[in-house]
């Protein structure tokens, strides 16, 4: 039995792009297979439940650009982009390769546009990271607001990185998990 839960639109409530399940990353290629499913483990599933009903009388939702991601595909984001302040060191075990992190953003409840957020998912400069202040005041604004959901809810967060939250301590108390614990639902290509 998997110690993971997929996440899906129906059960959640959420909106899911996988980034890396297409060409659209930093990589330029499809990292996850076509079909890769979005998958937390069951603590930070809870976390997530409880982030989707802080958003909800907001008039909001959440939108996953990754989740669980197995240790293959951290090695191989990696070996494109060995930059430790952006990617964790697959040596150390990034809290994605333990179903312990989840990337994401906040859309309009009723639109489904995304909140301005000064940067798009993934952008590897400065301007990601929480706090900067060289973002106009409303993208500042949507960023608080995010992390106000997310850090209520029982996340911690990445300082580098405004759409990526983690479980407190995840590397003390779960496992790196390799793409094989999915069985049938592999994420790798």
């Amino acid at each position: 039995m998997t110690p993971l839960v997929r996440i899906t639109p129906a059960s959640h409530d959420v909106d899911i792009d996988l980034a890396y399940a297409t060409a659209g990353n930093f990589t330029g290629q499809p990292v996850y297979a076509a079909q890769a499913g979005c998958f937390l483990n069951t603590e930070a599933e809870a976390l997530l439940c409880r982030a989707i009903a802080l958003a909800q009388p907001l008039g909001l939702r959440l939108k996953i650009f990754d989740a669980f991601r197995p240790a293959e595909a951290q090695w191989l984001l990696w070996n494109h982009t060995p930059d430790p302040g952006f990617l964790a060191d697959p040596r150390r075990g990034s809290p994605h390769s333990m179903g312990a992190a989840v990337d994401l953003t906040l859309i309009d409840g009723h639109s489904g546009a995304e909140l301005d957020m000064g940067t798009a998912f993934d952008a590897f400069t400065p301007r990601s990271h929480h706090g900067n202040q060289d973002i106009d005041a409303a993208a500042q604004r949507n960023r608080h607001l995010l992390m106000g959901i997310m850090t209520t809810a029982g996340w911690d967060f990445y300082r580098n990185e405004w759409w990526h939250y983690q479980l407190f301590d995840a590397r003390a108390h779960h496992p790196v998990l390799s793409d094989s614990i999915l069985g049938p639902d592999r994420m790798m290509p």
